[in-house]
């Protein structure tokens, strides 16, 4: 019985920060996308740079949100959804950072 009551509340709680993650890196991702608009219509400095930091900063936070996901999943398919999509947000976080060091390079010559 107790182990029921806080299986279900470990549930509930990872849902929870799951969602939080989740959000947290939709927020970032529409401001940082707001930002490089108007900064592109004011013609700023570093707008790609500083959209690419956006980017990556969202995208840790739904990458955190997959893993603490990996929690809940009870079957071989869930684990399997939830690797893939781990595997692409990982990949895209990569090429984001990759693309943040050439952009990072190009401003410094």
């Amino acid at each position: 019985m107790v182990e029921h009551i806080l299986e279900e509340g470990l549930e509930i709680l990872i849902a929870y920060g799951v969602l939080l993650f989740e959000y947290t890196g939709v927020i970032i991702l529409i401001l940082s996308g707001v930002r490089a608009v108007v900064g592109a219509f004011r013609h700023k400095d570093h707008i790609r740079l500083e959209l690419a930091r956006g980017m990556a900063t969202a995208l840790s936070f739904k990458l955190g949100g997959e893993i603490l996901r990996t929690v809940i999943v009870q079957t071989f398919q869930e684990i399997a959804i939830v690797a893939c999509i781990t595997a692409l947000r990982a990949a895209l976080t990569f090429l984001i950072h990759w693309e943040i060091k050439h952009l990072e390079s190009e401003e410094s010559v």
